[in-house]
Formats: structure tokens, C-alpha cells, sequence
């Protein structure tokens, strides 16, 4: 059994891109701990969750009924409800890192956090398992190695692509402002940015598969060394199975 480590933002992060990866680690044996800022109990996007403010074709952005349920089974684990603070954890502690993603503003302390940056590099120093979906890879991103480097650097990964973050965007502005736009500069771009070749961002296709629990192997992931990244909701399925895979052979032969 691997020890893993979510950490997460107090409030804002998908559901979907949480719960999943929680109950695929739990399924296959893995405890799951989890950090957020203050280490108080964190809260997800409610629009995301419950719908709140998407009508119409806006209602395809809400987590599906059954994700939204393994949601509310995850915020009621005892480990949800006792979570580490970002400062306090001990990163050498755990065999695997999961970071999910969102795109609400209550993201960005998540993902400017020295703290956070700090935990990200322990688990590449060690070169333990790292999974990240959609804006969680811009703490990868942003947190540097020893030689200032970002810890992406030599890295081919995939995060939430210009598609998928421009349509959101354009879809949801007239209702819900720039509540779809959590900076300024997409993910894509950003990441792009400080990987040695920005082609080594893959955004994957353009019509997108939405896995399931009966369908795990639908979605789009890149896996490369320690590091296995995905870009929505409708990919975690598949990242969840392939990163309890990845802990399950890191404990057959520990490093």
C-alpha cells in the first residue's frame, strides 16, 4: 500500500479531477492524505459540483451526478477532514503526489504557493510518482529545481490545452464574468513557456473521449519518467488507473 498525498486549494478545484483519482487510489489499496492551506477541511467549486449558474449547453461544464457522489464520499473521509497545512507537510513522508486542477479564482493560492513549489520538488528530487490534471500542472511548472530550472524543464506533459480553456471561457463569460479564467495566460502557454522544447506540451485531440469507471481506459494522458499528466475532468479516470499502476510497480522496486 503506497502512501499518497493530494494537496489542494482551500476552495475552487474540480470535483471531478479530486474525487476520482481519491476513490481509483482507495480501490486499488493506496491511502490517500491530503494539504491545504490553512489545513482546514477544503471546499470545491460549487458551480462545478452542483451546476450552480450553468444552463443550457453551459450545463456540460458540471460534474456528471455519479463523480459529483464520489465527490461527497471523499469530503467525507476522515483523511479529507484532517488535512495537513501546506507548510506542515513532510513530502519524504509519501510514495506519490497528486495534484489536482480548477479554474476558479480560489486556485491561484494553490498555485503561487512557495509551499506547495516546495513539495512538488521533494517528489521530483526522489523521482517519485507525480500525477497532475488540467491547472495543477502549473505548480509542476512554476516550482524550480536546483538549477532554477523549472521542474518541467526536460519534461513532455499535457495540461488543459487552448481549446478547452478558450471555449470554456468564451462559453461561460456573458453568465459568470471570468470565472473560467484563471489567468491571463492559458496553461498551454505558460507551460509551453519553460519546457526546453515547447512542442513537448501535447494537447492532445480536439474532441476528447470522457472516461468512466466502466470505460477507465477513455481519456487522453502523457506518462513520461516519474510524471503522468492529464487535461480535464474527462481524463482522470484514466490518469487515476495509470497512476496506481505506477505506485504499485514503484513499491515492486523502490528506487
Amino acid at each position: 500500500m503506497a502512501k499518497v498525498l493530494m494537496v489542494l486549494p482551500n476552495e475552487d478545484f474540480d470535483p471531478t479531477e479530486a474525487g476520482v483519482p481519491w476513490r481509483v487510489l482507495k480501490d486499488a489499496g493506496h491511502e490517500v492524505y491530503f494539504a491545504t492551506g490553512d489545513g482546514t477541511p477544503a471546499r470545491c467549486d460549487q458551480s462545478t459540483l452542483n451546476g450552480t449558474g450553468l444552463t443550457g449547453l453551459l450545463k456540460s461544464l458540471a460534474a456528471k451526478p455519479e463523480n459529483a457522489d464520489i465527490y461527497h464520499q471523499m469530503a467525507a473521509d476522515a483523511n479529507f477532514q484532517t488535512p495537513f497545512s501546506w507548510e506542515n507537510v513532510k513530502p519524504g513522508d509519501y510514495d506519490g503526489l497528486v495534484l489536482p486542477g480548477g479554474h476558479a479564482p480560489g486556485m491561484k493560492p494553490y498555485l503561487e504557493s512557495q509551499d506547495v513549489f516546495a513539495i512538488c520538488r521533494n517528489f521530483f528530487e526522489r523521482n517519485a510518482p507525480v500525477a497532475s490534471v488540467c491547472h495543477g500542472v502549473l505548480a509542476l511548472a512554476r516550482a524550480k529545481n536546483a538549477g532554477g530550472r523549472s521542474l518541467l524543464y526536460d519534461y513532455t506533459v499535457t495540461g488543459l490545452n487552448n481549446f478547452q480553456e478558450n471555449i470554456a471561457y468564451k462559453m461561460t463569460k456573458k453568465a459568470m464574468g471570468t470565472h473560467y479564467q484563471t489567468y491571463p495566460t492559458s496553461v498551454q502557454d505558460e507551460v509551453s513557456a519553460v519546457l526546453a522544447d515547447p512542442k513537448a506540451f501535447k494537447p492532445g485531440p480536439m474532441f476528447p473521449a470522457f472516461g468512466s469507471a466502466k470505460n477507465p481506459n477513455k481519456g487522453f494522458i502523457v506518462k513520461h519518467k516519474n510524471l503522468i499528466s492529464a487535461r480535464w475532468p474527462g481524463d482522470v479516470y484514466k490518469l487515476a488507473t495509470e497512476f496506481a499502476d505506477m505506485l504499485a510497480k514503484s513499491e515492486e522496486n523502490p528506487a
